[in-house]
């Protein structure tokens, strides 16, 4: 399960500045030729990325990937050139966090089996790892470096399970000094340059959230943004010179937009806006360039704002897909940022600002497959029962014709309140490789379409968005190239339990289901959440009900209590350390399914919690997933003579 970030899905207006001068994603052009499928290792194959950091002579840039087969720490030339490899985990996954801003030595984090207790690591020059976090039963969290780069953050629950105490560590002796010790369930944001700030979040609702903002010296509390209603406060960054506090704000809109608060005189503006959601705002630490990310339609826009001039970058013109990410260097003079398409993984690039070259680093689609062989997705939308409109990422097979009509998935997205985004999905490109068609549904309630269509399922899981999905496989029935007998669901999460709740509430509409680590039983899946989830609890409770006060109504939407109903046939993969949707979520379940006589596949993995990060175990999860469509979705039934 993925609790709705109150970090990501922001809302905005009327655009106050052009996008960047990108180049527009291509139309799909028909194949000439038949296209070619490919194995469940060769999608494996591909490699992925994740963050940058440049080195202090800004030769290097520090990264994460899966190369070897888990993800570990790298680094890559800014010329181009082979990675070479800082850190070499066989068994927890390894992610790159910063170099630090003088010498070479970074800091990276792991935890044990996806049970996401991590721990930060500082690496030396001479490959030594030291835990700057030990203990047990604790998460701690990267949270920034001082202004002056003499420190560095860190956020860390060993007080208190349930909360995030904010420590500044010296950045030679890794001494630690308590910042702001957290009792009031604050989620941190930002500390200013100067140190002399912290801004915290304070959630109430998924649609109700304030800004409190902490003067280190004084040791005042300052809650910014009094309300009355739903609105969202969202504080994002402070800017280089500690004298603006930058935020996100849906106050009096559907769709958030950038605003800035002065420190010395309380004075609130405006700043940015959009015709959709904004999810983010940063500086880069010297200050000559902002950075804003809009969630426009299913896709990622980047807007990199001069901020001398006054307007925004242009960028030069790059393939298909979009600039997903985007770090600029400390001295401002070249950005790192990932590129993205629906047919091309991420790939990470560097831009320098004086020259104008962009340099590609890498190369991460497996060079066993053409990317011509692949699909690009659609954004596509259809009127649900009642009317609404719901928007949705349409892959549609190469060989399916409405001669060769092919077979279809509804894929539902984690959450509640995830999004199906356009970009590259090995899984699903699998899928879509081998036949299927697959409709990502954002059904109401996903982020990204307006807070109205965002708050529209609350407390009505397992009804109307539900009925989305049942109105989605009527859709995918339309069309003319896919065979309306023989379409499926599946889903990840929050979307594993629409699959069951789907097979139980409504068993004649799915012909299969696929639940990849889904919620069988709310209540208890409500009680047991992580502790360090305490902050949001309340959040999720108003969201999805109170195990304590509406037992009745979540067992009413929970399927394990009515899997009797489910005749279709199952399958269930679930990582055995997952501390969001336990284990006892699937094994009961597919104890209970089982006992209504109808095909039931349960694959557990060891090493593994909410979610995939190790290839191996990547190929058998997909390779089990369409091995079982196959099976009982593919192929058609024998004609009776």
């Amino acid at each position: 399960m993925q609790l709705r970030s109150t970090l990501v899905r922001v809302l905005a207006a009327a655009a106050l500045v052009p996008t960047l001068a990108l180049a527009a994603p291509k139309t799909a052009q028909p194949v000439t030729r038949p296209s070619k499928q490919y194995t469940v290792e060769q999608f494996m194959a591909t490699t992925k990325l994740a963050g940058a950091s440049f080195s202090p002579d800004e030769k290097r840039v520090l990264l994460s990937s899966n190369e070897s087969g888990i993800f570990n720490a790298y680094t890559l030339p800014v010329t181009g050139g082979k990675a070479k490899a800082l850190t070499w985990s066989k068994t927890d996954s390894t992610y790159a966090v910063s170099f630090f801003p003088k010498d070479e030595r970074i800091l990276f984090t792991r935890d044990q089996g996806g049970n996401e207790a991590n721990h930060l690591f500082v690496r030396t020059p001479d490959g030594k790892e030291r835990d700057l976090t030990p203990g047990e039963k604790l998460k701690a969290m990267f949270a920034g470096w001082s202004g002056d780069d003499s420190a560095f953050y860190v956020l860390t629950n060993e007080r208190d399970a349930r909360f995030f105490d904010l420590y500044r560590h010296d950045a030679k002796t890794y001494a630690r000094t308590l910042v702001y010790q957290n009792d009031a369930g604050f989620n941190f944001a930002a500390v200013s340059h100067d140190g002399k700030w912290v801004a915290f979040n304070k959630t109430r609702t998924n649609h109700d959230t304030d800004i409190h903002l902490y003067n280190v010296e004084t040791k005042e509390l300052k809650h910014l943004t009094p309300h009355q209603g739903d609105v969202r406060f969202q504080a994002s960054t402070f800017d280089p010179a500690s004298t603006a506090l930058y935020f996100l704000t849906d106050e009096g809109s559907e769709f958030t937009r950038v605003a800035r608060y002065e420190l010395a005189t309380g004075k609130r503006e405006d700043v940015e806006r959009a015709d959709w959601d904004v999810m983010y705002t940063s500086f880069s630490r010297k200050g000559g360039y902002r950075v804003t990310a809009i969630n426009e339609d299913g896709r990622t826009v980047i807007r990199v704002h001069d901020v001398k001039a006054g307007k925004p970058l242009a960028l030069p013109q790059l393939p298909a897909g979009d600039i997903t990410t985007v770090h600029v260097s400390n001295t401002d003079k070249r950005m790192a940022f990932y590129h993205n398409g629906d047919r091309s993984p991420s790939n990470l690039y560097v831009y320098d600002f004086g020259t104008k070259k962009v340099t590609r680093l890498t190369d991460t689609l497996s060079r066993d497959i053409d990317a011509e062989d692949l699909v690009e997705a659609e954004v596509v939308r259809f009127k649900s029962f009642d009317g609404m409109e719901i928007p949705n990422i349409l892959f549609k097979p190469h060989q399916a014709t409405a001669t060769a009509k092919a077979p279809a998935i509804v894929w539902v997205h984690g959450g509640p309140g995830g999004q199906t985004r356009k970009g590259y999905s090995p899984m699903l490109q699998y899928l879509v490789n081998h036949g299927y068609v697959v409709l990502g549904i954002n059904n109401r309630g996903s982020s990204g379409y307006g807070k109205s269509f965002y708050s529209a399922d609350d407390q009505k899981h397992g009804r109307e968005p539900l009925l989305d999905c049942v109105e989605a496989k009527k859709y995918l029935a339309s069309l003319p190239y896919v065979d309306a007998e023989r379409i499926g669901i599946a889903g990840g999460s929050y979307g594993g339990y629409m699959t069951l709740a789907a097979l139980a509430f409504h068993p004649d509409v799915f012909k299969v289901g696929v639940d990849i680590f889904g919620v069988s039983n709310w209540m208890r899946t409500l009680k047991s959440i992580p502790p360090w989830w305490e902050a949001q609890r309340e959040a999720l409770y108003k969201e999805m009900g109170d195990p304590t006060k509406q037992e009745q109504m979540l067992r009413e939407i929970s399927p394990l209590f009515h899997a009797e109903k489910i005749n279709k046939p199952l399958l269930v993969l679930q990582g055995a350390n997952d501390p969001r949707v336990i284990k006892p979520e699937s094994d009961e379940i597919v104890e209970a399914v089982k006992k209504n006589g109808v095909p039931v596949e349960y694959v557990i993995f060891p090493d593994e919690g909410h979610g995939f990060t190790k290839k191996k175990n990547e190929v058998e999860a997909y390779s089990r997933m369409r091995g079982f469509l196959d099976t009982h979705l593919k192929a058609r039934p024998a004609a009776v003579n």
